[in-house]
């Protein structure tokens, strides 16, 4: 997207452009205290975060990056998008700029590249997971969705065909109906602009066509971060038991259901998530 024309994007004065190989990241800091990085899950970008921004200041120095591809920034290679080869670009990111993270706080796909990032860290910092996308599909499935994301992001006018296609009216709202959140007007603008984008769109197609989960669930019963996953029980784009499978796997996770919220759990009601992720925080940074 252009930046020129987004001024009003959610919190864009904390907003700045950071070169480190491959990739030009978009990157949102602001606040005082310990490090939290936040990562946003697939489609999505740091407005996701714009519910919570205020609550968590008051305690962290936030760093909020847009992925590869998504959101602002910069795809240097469509061929670095997959977990491990992202969560790799992230780490070198903040080696560069000098950031101690002290914890990851990632929804959905972010989840999952949250748990590789910090398996890669010394010590592993703790690990917020809402709504993380865990789970493998089943059967079939699990072979065919990865070949059409495959083939859709090779295929150079896909991105453009999808963006013109939600370009009509009530698309958007479909597609969050989706998830299970019911989101309001303001929140689905930004959407409607993210997925307006052909640069965007082209960035999470090659996410999809890379992601490969197996590698990181292997690794979780060895994985000592201590976790912590917020589900919604309306999430209907990744069930609740998902993160309630995952969690009994690990040797220090644990999982706290929402009532009522859905997958975009952290823009339907930001103050609750945020202060189960103070609660948690405070028990294992202090």
């Amino acid at each position: 997207m252009d930046w020129a024309r987004n001024a009003d994007w959610p919190k864009a004065s904390h907003s700045r452009f950071v070169l480190s190989k491959p990739h030009k990241w978009h990157v949102q800091e602001l606040g005082h205290g310990p490090t939290v990085l936040l990562l946003h899950g697939a489609g999505g970008a740091t407005q996701t975060w714009r519910h919570m921004y205020d609550q968590l200041i008051g305690h962290y120095r936030i760093i909020a990056i847009d992925l590869p591809g998504q959101g602002f920034t910069k795809m240097g290679t469509p061929k670095r998008c997959g977990l491990e080869a992202m969560s790799e670009d992230i780490a070198r990111l903040c080696n560069q700029e000098g950031w101690h993270v002290d914890a990851v706080v990632g929804h959905s796909a972010g989840g999952a590249i949250a748990l590789q990032l910090a398996s890669s860290l010394s010590p592993s910092p703790p690990v917020i997971g809402i709504n993380p996308a865990l789970g493998n599909f089943k059967g079939l499935a699990g072979v065919a969705f990865p070949l059409i994301a495959k083939v859709l992001a090779s295929t150079p006018w896909v991105a453009q065909l999808f963006t013109a296609s939600t370009s009509r009216p009530h698309s958007v709202d479909r597609l969050l109906a989706g998830t299970g959140s019911i989101l309001t007007p303001e929140d689905q603008v930004f959407y409607r602009r993210l997925i307006s984008d052909k640069a965007h769109v082209e960035g999470t197609l090659a996410m999809m066509a890379q992601w490969r989960l197996d590698p990181l669930l292997a690794a979780l019963p060895e994985m000592s971060a201590p976790t912590l996953f917020i589900t919604g029980s309306g999430d209907k784009a990744v069930p609740p038991t998902t993160s309630t499978k995952i969690a009994a796997i690990m040797p220090d996770a644990k999982v706290i259901e929402i009532a009522g919220l859905g997958h975009l759990a952290h823009e339907e009601d930001g103050q609750a998530v945020a202060s189960h992720i103070i609660s948690f925080l405070n028990s294992r940074l202090n």
